[in-house]
């Protein structure tokens, strides 16, 4: 318990629009090394809720605390990758890879860094691609690329929202098995925002639902009950099949 994240009576309206919070009294808890989906339709906040973890905004009210981040130190101490990847067009990617440690304070070790960034690569199957630009390419590629520089900002805690949304089904299914067997070696905890049921009833440990604000939002939580290791043809399960449409119901009952 000493390791979850807690977010505690957590509001935030945006200074223009006070009397319309996008996020009203949410309390909610991870505990270190989960696998937590945030589902919800569009206006819910979770992008925002990210944002706030990440230290990109401050609550208007309620607490956030990450065990390992110095209360108000959050911004670059945690892993928070948004729904497009950033690259930098004009930086190869062992550039882009290098932004974290330029951005980070002290010195840094930059032979230490390549030599961690070349690991990665290998790991994440883009051996040879270094000095490649992020138009040479694929989407797949892509969004490797902006993983592992997502990893290299340091830190238990990874943000991802909607990282496989633009690419197509079968790149998508094969990122799937890759980040699965990236996490459970890692032993991150990874907080995904997604708004394909599938995909959030394949990956996680719990699957929590956002409303759109209202005073008091209450959020749903779900455990999902699949073993582990994952696989794609668990979609079709019996359980997995009954929990989507659950899911699909509670949706639609709340827009």
């Amino acid at each position: 318990m000493d390791n979850d994240i807690t977010i505690h009576n957590m509001s935030y309206a945006f200074p223009k629009k006070k009397d319309s919070p996008v996020l009203s009294n949410v309390s909610m808890r991870v505990a270190k090394g989960e696998f937590v989906s945030l589902i919800g339709s569009s206006g819910s906040g979770k992008s925002t809720l990210f944002k706030l973890m990440a230290g990109l905004l401050e609550p208007t009210h309620g607490t956030i605390e990450i065990p390992w981040v110095q209360e108000g130190k959050r911004l670059g101490q945690v892993a928070y990758m948004p729904q497009k990847d950033l690259l930098l067009p004009w930086r190869t990617v062992m550039e882009n890879c290098m932004l974290p440690s330029e951005l980070a304070s002290g010195r840094q070790d930059k032979a230490r860094i390549r030599a961690d960034i070349l690991a990665g690569l290998n790991r994440f199957g883009l051996s040879g691609h270094a000095h490649a630009y992020p138009d040479e390419l694929s989407g797949g590629m892509r969004q490797r690329v902006a993983l592992l520089r997502t990893l290299l900002t340091g830190g238990q805690l990874m943000l991802l929202d909607e990282p496989f949304g633009a690419l197509d089904a079968l790149t998508k299914r094969e990122m799937h098995r890759w980040l699965l067997e990236l996490w459970e070696g890692l032993g991150k905890t990874v907080l995904f925002i997604t708004h394909d049921i599938e995909e959030a009833l394949l990956l996680s440990d719990r699957i929590v639902l956002l409303t759109p604000g209202r005073q008091d939002q209450q959020l749903q939580d779900l455990t999902v009950p699949l073993p582990r290791p994952r696989h794609s043809d668990m979609i079709y399960e019996p359980a997995l099949v009954q929990m989507r449409r659950r899911l699909e119901e509670q949706l639609h009952a709340r827009r």
